[in-house]
């Protein structure tokens, strides 16, 4: 199967879900993935003003009057698409801006916009600058597309005054996807909130509707054309998501410090990669710890690297010792990229393990680390991340991975649910699950069968860990990210890869993870 037959394979329901809620930003990254895989935010916006209108033409007959206060987001966006449903079913239709025109931001909101303008014989169009110019709610029907489900805090001016207008009808009062005022994720109102008499909310009921029910009034989920496979895809959106921005005000440590704990003689690159990695993500501190010998050596290839020097040729139990300061200090730690095999390394594995248990340190485990953890596999008392190949995922859990994609997904997931953690089989398409979540990431290309590339995925994942990012997120972001720096690799240089040459990459999908649609067509055709 290619990469684009992979697209639509389908997958089973997980077993005894029933959970029908999405929080803001699940939502969010959710839309944003829909973009990445081929449906834009100006269809779903064009299906959910449709389904208002629709909605609206069961509740009052035609020649009645419609008015949507519409904000300068993509709620605004439904209600301007709305707007010109109802026109075009002969209500009589006005919008009423909180705020110009000149301010929207929102390309599909924009877009929608200008067509009011080409429509303004048919429909009224006000823009609210300020408090003082909030017009009169003389309507049959009002439409809330002020604010979406994103929105926190208190109302600002106009909104807050078009909130208590709104209020203070006797109109019927129908809400775009959340009651303006509402936080959509916790139910709760910070200062006043639209009371609607219907809700009409997309794709799937928010999590914070469960204690809003006296603002929601009848609740509608309506469908946009959202399938519910992608949120088992990978996608920029989970990037966005884990994703840290950088104020002004930063300091050295705010974005993470991470342990690397690998290397031996035969192997001091694959520890260097993991650490280079991490930086290039964004992760501020990196220290790895290595034998003496083999840190000098690798302490060589970058100034950027700080290494920690161990006594001993090879990894042993009593160099537990020499990292305990270290791991009260940061934030988390990848263990095994080029351990080596050597009895006493796996003695020192299985402690290690233990010491960051008792620290509560995030921790990922690739490479040798694997092949040391599968002699005492067990679930851990700290969030952990194992990131195995075909290959390793049999020596770990002693089976074959299925080549079918659905199967390949319940083994993983089962393998997950085994160990209590999160597993990120690595392949053309790799496979996350917690044991109960999934996600399927695409990127990547045959060109990173390469060794190191596995070291850079570390350093990324292992990064985002140590950003605070949970376990599940930051594999599977990690996932989309160490392959879409291949995927550019790829374009320039073909197959021709070596893992170094992904570094560079990292930043650009990471700052700009939709870009990688400049390349996917040409690296899924050739596959």
């Amino acid at each position: 199967m290619n990469w684009c037959n992979l697209l639509w394979v389908q997958i089973m329901p997980r077993s005894g879900e029933t959970e029908e809620r999405i929080s803001s930003k699940e939502m969010q990254t959710l839309e944003v993935n829909a973009e990445y895989f081929g449906i834009s935010q100006l269809q779903l916006m064009e299906n959910a003003g449709r389904s208002i209108a629709h909605e609206i033409s069961l509740h009052v007959s035609t020649g009645k009057k419609v008015i949507l206060f519409c904000g300068l987001g993509g709620n605004g966006g439904d209600g301007f698409v709305a707007a010109r449903h109802l026109s075009s079913m002969g209500y009589k239709t006005k919008v009423v801006l909180a705020g110009q025109g000149k301010a929207i931001k929102h390309e599909a909101a924009l877009r929608n916009w200008k067509a009011l303008q080409f429509l303004k014989e048919s429909i009224v169009v006000v823009e609210v600058k300020d408090s003082s110019s909030v017009p009169k709610t003389d309507a049959d029907v009002i439409v809330d597309a002020l604010l979406g489900i994103g929105t926190k805090g208190k109302l600002r001016s106009p909104t807050r005054q078009i909130v208590e207008c709104i209020n203070n009808s006797q109109a019927l009062k129908i809400a775009v996807d959340v009651p303006t005022g509402l936080d959509s994720d916790t139910g709760k109102v910070s200062s006043v909130a639209v009371k609607a008499d219907i809700t009409i909310t997309f794709y799937k009921a928010k999590t914070g509707f469960r204690r809003a029910g006296h603002y929601l009034g009848k609740l509608l989920v309506k469908n946009i054309g959202l399938p519910e496979l992608l949120e088992r895809y990978v996608g920029p959106g989970d990037v966005d998501k884990v994703r840290k921005k950088r104020c002004p005000q930063a300091h050295k440590g705010d974005f993470g410090r991470l342990l690397v704990v690998g290397g031996s003689e035969v192997f001091s690159g694959a520890p260097a990669l993991v650490s280079l990695a991490a930086l290039r993500t964004g992760v501020d501190i990196t220290n790895l710890a290595a034998p003496s010998k083999t840190a000098k050596a690798i302490s060589s290839i970058s100034p950027d690297l700080i290494t920690i020097k161990l006594q001993g040729k090879h990894f042993r139990p009593s160099n537990i010792q020499e990292l305990a300061e270290y791991l009260n200090v940061v934030d988390a730690v990848v263990l095994g990229p080029g351990l080596g095999l050597k009895r006493k390394t796996g003695e020192f594995v299985k402690e290690f393990i233990a010491a960051v248990e008792e620290a509560s340190k995030p921790l990922l485990i690739d490479a040798d680390g694997l092949k040391h953890y599968a002699e005492f596999k067990r679930p851990l008392k700290t969030p952990f991340v194992l990131t195995p190949h075909a290959g390793e995922y049999k020596n770990l859990f002693g089976k074959t991975l299925p080549e079918e994609i659905p199967d390949r997904i319940r083994e993983v997931r089962r393998a997950a649910a085994e160990v209590e953690g999160i597993l990120l089989v690595k392949g053309a398409v790799d496979v996350c699950s917690d044991g109960k979540r999934v996600k399927l990431n695409f990127t990547g290309n045959p060109g990173m069968t390469v060794g190191g590339t596995g070291d850079v995925l570390s350093g990324i994942i292992g990064a985002f860990l140590a950003q605070g990012t949970q376990p599940f997120q930051a594999a599977a972001a990690g996932a989309f990210v160490n392959g879409a720096a291949g995927d550019f690799v790829a374009k320039k240089l073909g197959y021709h890869i070596i893992a170094t040459d992904l570094l560079d990459r990292i930043p650009h999908v990471i700052d700009d993870p939709m870009s990688h649609l400049e390349v996917r067509g040409k690296i899924a055709g050739s596959t």
